[in-house]
Formats: C-alpha cells, sequence, structure tokens
C-alpha cells in the first residue's frame, strides 16, 4: 500500500487525537482519584483496616475530632502514623489530625501539656484525652471515652474476702480493672462500713465474698437494686454469704455443688486436666453474648436456675451453660468422680449465667436523696455462677476477656459496644524451603530469559523471511 500525502496527514491526525484522548483520560483518572476514594485490603483479617466496631463508633460521632500527634521530623515514622489515622479519616472525613514536632511548635505542646515524644492528644466536644501509644485498641478507646457525657462508674465490693481489683496475684482482678479502665470506666472499691454506694454508681460488682455480709451491708445492697441500680454477681460454689435473700428477690436459686465436665475429647483438645475446669460453646442469644464464637473457661462454677413460683417484674435469660456430659457434683471431690442422681448430683447441661432486665418508672425513687434513677429506663443484673473467669489466671483464656468486657458493656447500657478485636498477621513472613528457592531461581534465571530470547528469535525469522 502506498502511503500518499493525505494518508500520511490522516495517520498523524489519529495520533493527535489518540495522544489527546490518552491525556484526557489521564487527567480523569488522576481528578476521580483525588475526589473518590476506594480501597481493598485483601491481607488476613483485614489488619489494615478498621474494625467494625471502630467504625461504627466513629460514625456514631456527631461532631469533628482533632488530634495532634507528637513526633519528630521522621519521615518514616510520619508515614507510619498517617496511615494509621488516615484509616479513620476515610471512614470519618472531619477526622483531622496534625503531626506536631514539640521541639518546634513549643507553644501547642504546653498546651497540650506534652512531656514526651510519641504523646497523642485527641479532642472532642470541648474535652481532650492524652494517649502514649498509636494503635486502634487505644485511639477507639479515647474515642469511647470522649464520646460519653456521663461517667461511668463500677464499684466493686469489699471487706468480705471479695476479689480485688487492686491485687495482681492470681486470683486477683488487676487486669479486668486495667482493661475497664481504659474502655472509661472509673474502678473503686467500696466498703459498705466505711462508705455508701455512691450515687453516680452504674454497675455495682459482688465477686465471690468468703465471709458473710452483715445485715445492714445486705440492706444496702437490696436498697440499691429496688433503686434501679445495676449488679453483676459473681457466685462461687458454696454458701451465699448472706445474700440467699438477694437471690430470692431476684427469684434465682444457686445449685449446691460444683460443676463437672465429662467431655474427655474437648477437655484434651483444650489441654483441661481437671474436669471442674468447663469449657463453655454454646451461648444463648444476647446482646451480652453477641461475637463471642469461641470457647470460655469457666474454673470451679455452679449452676444456676430459675426459682420456680416466682412473681416478679424480673425478665430472665440465660446466656450460657455447660454441655450435656456435665453435671452438678454434690459430694466430695475425690480421684473417681462420678455423677450419682442418688446423692443429688443434677445432670447437664447446666447454667452457668444469667442475665436480668426489667423496666423502671421514669420517675423519682422515694427515698432517693439525690434522684440518681430518676432518668433510668430499665435497669440490668448479670448472675454468674464462678468468679474465677475474670481473675488474672484465666482472663486472657479463650474469650473470658471479651465476654467480661460484653457484660460490663450492657449492664452500662452500651448494647452495641464490643472489645477492639486484636487481629492476627500469619502472612506478614514468606516462608520458602530449599526445593521452592530452587524452582524461583530455575524460573527467574533460566526460564524467564530463555522464553525472552526464544520469543525475540521467532519475530526476528519471521521478518527475515518477509
Amino acid at each position: 500500500m502506498r502511503i500518499n500525502k493525505r494518508l500520511r496527514f490522516q495517520l498523524q491526525l489519529q495520533k493527535i487525537i489518540f495522544i489527546a484522548l490518552l491525556l484526557c483520560a489521564a487527567g480523569l483518572v488522576a481528578w476521580l482519584s483525588q475526589q473518590y476514594s476506594t480501597q481493598f485490603d485483601w491481607t488476613t483479617h483485614a489488619r489494615n483496616s478498621l474494625s467494625k466496631s471502630s467504625v461504627d463508633l466513629l460514625r456514631a460521632l456527631k461532631s469533628p475530632v482533632a488530634v495532634n500527634v507528637y513526633v519528630q521530623d521522621d519521615p518514616t515514622l510520619r508515614q507510619a502514623v498517617e496511615e494509621i489515622l488516615k484509616r479513620y479519616q476515610r471512614v470519618k472525613p472531619d477526622f483531622e489530625f496534625r503531626l506536631v514536632n514539640p521541639d518546634i511548635d513549643i507553644e501547642q505542646a504546653r498546651q497540650d501539656e506534652i512531656n514526651a515524644y510519641g504523646q497523642v492528644v485527641i479532642k472532642y466536644q470541648g474535652r481532650k484525652e492524652s494517649i502514649a501509644t498509636l494503635g486502634e485498641q487505644t485511639i477507639s478507646s479515647a474515642l469511647l471515652r470522649l464520646s460519653r457525657d456521663t461517667v461511668r462508674k463500677v464499684q466493686f465490693l469489699g471487706g468480705h474476702g471479695e476479689r480485688d481489683p487492686n491485687n495482681n496475684d492470681n486470683r486477683g482482678y488487676t487486669t479486668l480493672a486495667a482493661q475497664l479502665g481504659s474502655k472509661g470506666f472509673i474502678v473503686e472499691r467500696i466498703n459498705l462500713l466505711q462508705d455508701m454506694i455512691d450515687a453516680q454508681t452504674q454497675i455495682l460488682v459482688i465477686a465471690a465474698p468468703s465471709k458473710v455480709l452483715l445485715d445492714g451491708e445486705r440492706a444496702h445492697i437490696e436498697h440499691y437494686i429496688n433503686a434501679g441500680g445495676n449488679l453483676l454477681w459473681l457466685a462461687d460454689p458454696g454458701e451465699l454469704a448472706g445474700l440467699k435473700p438477694v437471690a430470692e428477690q431476684l427469684g434465682l436459686e444457686f445449685q449446691n455443688g460444683m460443676v463437672m465436665d465429662n467431655n474427655v475429647n474437648l477437655r484434651a483438645t483444650l489441654q483441661i486436666e481437671h474436669p471442674a475446669i468447663i469449657p463453655v460453646l454454646e451461648y444463648y442469644p444476647h446482646a451480652v453474648t453477641r461475637g463471642i464464637d469461641y470457647n470460655t473457661l469457666f474454673p470451679l462454677a455452679r449452676g444456676i436456675a430459675f426459682k420456680p413460683g416466682t412473681n416478679n417484674d424480673w425478665e430472665h435469660n440465660e446466656l450460657f451453660r455447660s454441655f450435656e456430659k456435665s453435671w452438678t457434683e454434690t459430694g466430695a471431690l475425690s480421684e473417681e468422680i462420678v455423677f450419682s442422681s442418688a446423692d443429688g448430683d443434677i445432670a447437664g447441661p447446666i447454667t452457668l449465667g444469667i442475665a436480668l432486665d426489667r423496666i423502671l418508672p421514669l420517675t423519682a425513687v422515694p427515698g432517693e436523696d439525690e434522684n440518681a434513677n430518676a432518668d433510668k429506663a430499665s435497669q440490668r443484673i448479670v448472675v454468674v455462677g464462678d468468679s474465677d473467669f475474670l481473675a488474672n489466671a484465666y482472663i486472657g483464656s479463650g474469650a473470658n476477656l471479651a465476654l467480661g468486657m460484653n457484660i460490663f458493656n450492657w449492664l452500662a447500657g452500651d448494647d452495641d459496644l464490643i472489645a477492639v478485636e486484636l487481629k492476627a498477621a500469619p502472612d506478614t513472613q514468606l516462608q520458602l524451603n530449599d526445593l521452592h528457592i530452587l524452582f524461583i531461581g530455575f524460573g527467574f534465571f533460566i526460564v524467564l530469559p530463555g522464553a525472552l530470547l526464544l520469543a525475540g528469535f521467532i519475530i526476528w525469522f519471521k521478518r527475515r523471511k518477509r
């Protein structure tokens, strides 16, 4: 085909139009990338994206959020900080953050009371909070605390051998107290012989007292319940330390003895040696058990049941139970523990946790000096037949911590709040054996260059034959 002047002009015009359209398309793509943002997280457990609980929290925040991160002028560090905070900004556009060098902007650092590199100050609706580490757990927890207008106080009953939130041994509750503090709860210990239950107390915790409460102390607890107070009662096997009238008031009865589990295969899988350590995998639908799809462990637990013939305004909901191959052992524990109905043993499954709630009238409660519960719409109580599952020795087992935090969030009225999940990262390392390395080296250094040379030779040979 002969190329004349007219055809050459048409080809040049086509080339110019193609280049112009290509530049327009590139410019349009660049503009769209600035206006719209789309992201796909293909990492395991989507660890480069925010968890659903953090996303729900951000969408619930009605006002802008301002964050000041105090770091030095290190490009690598600043890039890592921006990567974390932009995850929040993509969900909430009015989530603004600044990277401040405290050595340069001294006045701003003084206003935010900065005394070390790496501190982060989060501001929301005129309130601010400083955190020391930058991660989803700490940032979302701080935002959660700042979003609340009311003080969430948890008081642990003391003076009768109860579990102590200030005791860091295996029986203590220091790990639980630290987790509650990170979620915005104020944790205190109260002795009813010295103090009254605070009017701002949202949750009273009775964690397995071993000594009998005085009648006057029990009267304070009954008055707290009658006034609409929320309660977490953890009762170990044995006597109820003078709290039997409280159980009757709530329409509950505690079974005698200790729950035993005979699921040998499951105990072997979970490496549970003693049958008195009860694994739980069956949960009833409830806000407390929402998101709990893993096992929890309850050492030395007792069963709880509804008291027949009770006529009160409480709504009872079972939370979790043991397996069918379990029973309540009423006899003495020995090397040979077997079920015997003749001895009063109760066959499983055994209910280990119960939630109670009732609607309260929107009126002041008689006898309340400060009308602390005048605006409460409902009252909530959780009763669990074990106190060990939240102790330092067991709170890290399975989903014990997640279940405990769900209990406190539900009692405080935060039905939709779930602890931020820690995302595992199993795909951050590539492990290759010698055979894999041999195949990769053979492919890159022999197969790929050989394929390119062969393709070049074929193209050259075809052109030569024309």
